[in-house]
């Protein structure tokens, strides 16, 4: 029975990513008539808006492909802006530490009672 209630936990939390996600891609998407963004950025943000958005029906059923999604979309945002301005690692090592906790509880939270017999 708690395992349900955990998986409730991981699902909401990774849909809620997923719609953060969605809604900086799309906003970011939406803003390129009025600033610039290199070919490779927009390129990538537009990849990273399909998977995403495409992530709320394929990846329904599987934890795997909601937290590869959720990786990538992050990665096509950050890697691209820390290599043209390499200063902006400090803020990102920063916020890297509550973001490896959310992470680190999200993966226990989906991990939690596998492996049991469930009485």
């Amino acid at each position: 029975m708690s395992t349900q209630r955990w998986d409730k936990v991981e699902l909401a939390a990774s849909y809620t990513l997923l719609t953060i996600l969605a809604t900086e891609l799309l906003t970011r998407l939406g803003l390129v008539s009025m600033f610039e963004i290199p070919m490779a950025d927009l390129v990538l943000s537009i990849i990273a808006t399909v998977l995403v958005l495409g992530a709320f029906w394929f990846a329904r059923h599987s934890r795997k492909l909601r937290f590869a999604v959720i990786a990538f979309a992050s990665a096509t945002q950050l890697v691209p802006m820390v290599i043209r301005q390499p200063v902006l690692l400090l803020p990102l090592i920063g916020a890297a530490v509550p973001v490896g906790i959310m992470l680190w509880a999200m993966i226990a939270l989906s991990k939690k009672g596998q492996g049991r017999a469930h009485s």
